[in-house]
């Protein structure tokens, strides 16, 4: 529901301050009514009843101010999120329940007229606890209970069981240096930072550190036992001179990471202008490729990588295996049984890269595909959170195009960040409650998506103060986010104004400048020049990791959005980039050199926990099993089985000449559902560019018990037995259609164990639900 009111007449938004002064009137009068009529039932009499009759007047009589003023405020104010509805709409109801109440107190349905006294003070309580989540966070209450106040476990650090004795290697130096920034960063700079200096006390530069305090030194290098800071934070909460006085206190992994950085003699990066954050480096690199057999360079790197780690190629998948793997990857369906087969018996020397190319050139489907990982990065979707305040509006159309073109991928950037009426949902960010604090303004979102998506740049922490993981700072953050702005932003730390205005500056100066007197328009086309320029090497490092990401199930970075990361092959990354901008920016090349080189045939490869892919000394000995995503899945089952959308339920009307070549409805192209929710696919408030593959307890629940893979089944069930009523011929088919093969013995005889001799559709049902189970089915190997 919406209501349209003019941002320009004050008295709306003066009436709409007025909710949360007014609120508080029907909830106590109607609780006091509930009390008193509690009173009365309890002593079997009525003294209570006319003052009970007047509470209910006056407090329904505040439900209907309240709920007038509130949609007054959302919709002056541009609330928004997924509580904002059922904040509404509880006010609503609460305003329903006590005038009915009210009607049946004079006409003595008493029983019915006490259990809706109660729904109403529920009813308004259940309001206003949503309106303090609206306003406080989503964990106004639980944020209160104990368990939420307890410190994490421990955690072991590698340098904490390390000897002082052994030396160091200049990255585990780095690694130790991030850890002992962080911890001083997230746990005493508010009292001895920048802004701060309790007890003349400075921890953020190494000068003021060694100095100490007005007590003195505060730590003695090379001997943790003697230096007071390791003291003070030991000390018992409880104690006077403990430290940190207030909040969270130090884990045990904490203070052994502090003693052993204090026993290595507090080592520090010489001179305050040099980082202990890793800064990638910006500009372009061509590495010579290395000389080899392999055709693919990027087979040349990798044979590189693997003499130098000692490790071995082994013999590549099969043709059925990466046929699966290659249709998957490069337009998210399973191939038919006929191309399949096709594929199969054809005997040139160079079919898989002749099958790669004809799938690249099924534009629709290879859009229809990637929609889903770009809706994902760039906050696109149908329906939800921002559309109900109007701040949020789709790029579709513009997308699905771009995509079905192959649109060189620096225009592709070039026109998101500049956009046109088409593709300016992106830049605009999501209003999607409205300014909640300065770090989520609109102007902010955009910087750091902006970052986010084509830098691999995470600007959150700078959003609000200097970062504890890295080098950037406030400021920084702010220039960048007032290249999106239309006026000048005033620069916030923690929510609180400093009373100095923003500059306007690219986070990267050598990609050129700003004009500051520019209109906005002329801000993000000169943003959009700059960074697409062939100088800005982390661009077009970030989309390779990214697709390399897709393809491989690792990027060479990770995370993804950690550009300054390293590489477990900088050689390799550096060398796609170079190539990927001297051959058109083209994005489809870029994959079919992935896919068809040697490294993506090799066998796909696991690990026992996700973790393990982010070490920092992860070594690639092939492509990461994958799980089929949400769409993926549910585009398997339509494939195999049965459609599971009937039609588009797309916001975003796609041109019909689009529809017209869609043979059935992607799951990507449809409004996100409980299925789909369950599988994995986000909600798209906030950037992904990455999902967790890993099965969780909402999946497999959906898979068991839900209604709609149930439905969905068995309706397939219903054609299956009207096409294949011979339950050898059936069973041979849905093998051929899920998993590219004929059964063997023990699976034939299993499967006709299920369907019986006269199948019918329950028992296909099952058959089905068995095989969408299979790690076979759901697992890209």
């Amino acid at each position: 529901m919406s209501v349209e009111i003019s941002e320009s007449f004050w008295l709306w938004k003066f009436l709409g301050h007025l909710h949360p002064l007014v609120v508080h009137f029907p909830v106590s009068l109607l609780c006091v009514a509930l009390f008193l009529e509690f009173v009365d039932y309890t002593r079997k009499s009525k003294i209570y009843a006319r003052a009970i009759l007047m509470l209910l007047w006056l407090g329904t009589l505040g439900a209907f101010f309240s709920v007038a003023f509130g949609l007054v405020l959302a919709n002056t104010e541009e609330y928004g999120g997924d509580d904002l509805p059922i904040h509404q709409w509880l006010g609503i109801a609460t305003l329903i329940l006590a005038s009915a109440t009210i009607y049946l107190s004079h006409n003595r349905h008493l029983r019915t007229y006490r259990l809706l006294l109660i729904a109403t003070v529920l009813g308004v309580s259940l309001a206003g606890h949503y309106g303090a989540m609206l306003t406080h966070g989503s964990d106004y209450l639980s944020g209160t209970l104990p368990a939420t106040h307890q410190d994490p476990a421990p955690s072991p650090s590698q340098f904490a069981l390390t000897s002082t004795t052994e030396e160091l290697d200049p990255n585990q130096l780095q690694e130790l240096n991030i850890e002992v920034r962080t911890i001083l960063a997230h746990n005493c700079y508010s009292c001895h930072g920048e802004v701060k200096q309790k007890g003349d006390l400075r921890l953020d530069s190494k000068d003021a550190l060694m100095a100490g305090g007005e007590n003195g030194p505060i730590l003695q290098p090379g001997n943790s036992g003697k230096s007071e800071i390791i003291r003070r934070i030991s000390l018992p909460a409880n104690h006077k001179e403990a430290m940190p006085t207030k909040g969270k206190r130090l884990t045990s992994s904490e203070i052994e990471i502090l003693r052993y950085w204090i026993d290595r003699g507090a080592p520090w990066p010489e001179g305050e202008e040099r980082s202990i954050f890793r800064m990638a480096e910006m500009a372009p690199r061509l590495p010579q490729v290395p000389q080899g057999v392999y055709k693919n360079p990027i087979d040349r790197f990798v044979n590189s990588y693997f003499q130098k780690l000692g490790l071995k190629w082994t013999a590549p998948v099969d043709d059925r295996t990466y046929a699966r793997r290659v249709y998957l990857d490069l337009i998210g369906l399973l191939p038919e049984p006929k191309e399949l087969e096709d594929f199969l018996t054809d005997n040139a020397p160079n079919k898989r890269e002749k099958l790669a190319q004809q799938l690249l050139n099924r534009n629709d489907d290879y859009a229809q595909h990637w929609l889903t990982f770009w809706n994902d990065a760039l906050r696109n979707d149908y329906t939800g959170t921002g559309y109900i305040t109007q701040g949020r509006s789709g790029i579709t159309p513009w997308l699905y195009s771009a995509l079905a073109q192959n649109k060189p991928y620096n225009e592709f950037v070039h026109q998101l960040i500049s956009p046109n009426e088409a593709s300016q949902g992106f830049i605009k960010g999501i209003k999607w409650r409205g300014t909640i604090n300065a770090s989520q303004r609109t102007e902010m979102q955009a910087a750091q998506n902006v970052a986010q998506v084509f830098l691999g740049l995470n600007l959150k922490c700078a959003s609000c103060h200097d970062s504890f993981v890295s080098d950037w700072k406030l400021e920084q953050a702010y220039g960048f986010a007032n290249i999106f702005a239309d006026t000048l932003l005033e620069i916030n730390r923690c929510d609180k104004p400093i009373g100095k205005m923003a500059s306007t500056q690219m986070l990267f100066p050598e990609l050129g400048e700003i004009a500051i007197d520019a209109s906005t328009e002329q801000r993000l086309r000169q943003l959009a020049d700059n960074l697409i320029k062939p100088a800005d090497g982390r661009l077009y490092r970030t989309l390779v990791n990214r697709i390399w990401a897709q393809l491989m199930g690792r990027g060479l970075i990770e995370p993804v959005d950690v550009m300054d990361n390293l590489p477990w092959s900088q050689d390799l990354l550096d060398w796609m980039a170079y190539d990927f901008t001297e051959n058109g920016f083209d994005i489809k090349r870029l994959m079919l050199q992935i896919v068809t080189s040697e490294a993506y045939q090799l066998p796909g490869t696991s690990v026992k926990e996700p973790e393990i892919l982010m070490n920092q000394d992860y070594q690639f000995t092939g492509m990461v099993r994958k799980r089929l995503t949400a769409e993926q899945f549910a585009d398997a089952i339509s494939r195999t089985f049965v459609p599971m959308y009937a039609d588009s339920s797309l916001s975003d009307k796609l041109p019909e000449e689009i529809k017209g070549k869609i043979p059935f409805v992607r799951a990507s192209l449809v409004k996100n559902d409980a299925f789909l929710t369950a599988l994995g696919r986000p909600n798209r408030e906030t950037v992904m560019t990455t999902r967790n593959t890993q099965a969780n307890l909402l999946q497999a629940l959906e898979l068991t018990n839900g209604q709609q893979l149930d439905r969905t089944l068995k309706e397939g069930a219903k054609q299956w037995k009207q096409h294949y009523p011979q339950p050898d011929l059936l069973i041979t088919e849905m093998y051929r259609r899920a998993l590219g093969r004929t059964p063997n013995q023990k699976e034939s005889e299993t499967a006709r164990r299920i369907v019986g001799n006269q199948p019918n559709e329950n028992n296909i049902a099952d058959l089905m639900w068995a095989m969408a189970m299979l790690p076979e089915f759901q697992l890209i190997y």
